[in-house]
């Protein structure tokens, strides 16, 4: 059985595509230990509850410093003994001490087709505003590891997505979330729970 821990910031849609294929069984062997949140009015922690899933909030606004948030995140990702971190719209930076003890064993989506629209300040709509501003015809989303960079880690998957011609940055993010995040990150998932893809130190 593959433990995971989802750390989400907004309405967890991509929280909710994976709780759809574990129970669909898109996603196999695959138990949702715990759903955290930096942000304490995130709907993702209301879809966690409603499925039975423990849902936790550790925000930087309960700690005087970010070493003091830091050392408390890591210590509740600690308490659920996870083989794997799912960053599904998780817009913390994660501390260097949880990348470093959990190498290799963190995912994250990012909406576009890495290497283009990503890196440092490329999230949320930011990422489909820079793709339409470049006028590219073709966009979509990556599965990836986490490591200390931003956006840097190992792909796993990508999955294309056109761009239409009167999109909006709003549209053309609907369009990759149902077309490609909902697909492929579900997808990374089982093929992890299946020994396809190996988590451990990536260098």
């Amino acid at each position: 059985m593959l433990n995971i821990a989802v750390l989400v910031s907004g309405g967890g849609t991509n929280l909710q595509a994976i709780i759809d294929s574990i129970a669909g069984g898109r996603i196999s062997d695959t138990s949702i230990k715990v759903v955290i949140s930096n942000n304490a009015g995130a709907y993702a922690l209301e879809r966690a509850k409603a499925n039975g899933i423990d849902a936790v909030c550790v925000s930087p606004k309960s700690y005087e410093n970010r070493e003091l948030f830091n050392d408390a995140l890591l210590a509740k990702i600690d308490e659920y003994h996870v083989d794997l971190i799912v960053l599904a719209g998780c817009l913390v930076n994660l501390p260097a001490k949880l990348v470093e003890k959990y190498d290799g064993r963190i995912i994250n989506i990012h909406p576009s087709l890495i290497p283009s629209f990503c890196g440092r300040g490329f999230y949320g709509l930011k990422v489909h505003e820079a793709a339409l501003e470049r006028g590219v015809k073709v966009t979509g989303a990556t599965v990836h590891f986490v490591d200390a960079g931003i956006d840097t880690g190992r792909i796993i998957l990508q999955k294309p997505v056109m761009v239409e011609q009167n999109d909006t940055p709003q549209v053309l993010q609907k369009r990759v979330m149902e077309q490609a995040e909902w697909v492929i990150l579900p997808q990374a998932i089982d093929m992890i729970a299946k020994g396809e893809v190996k988590l451990g130190k990536q260098s």
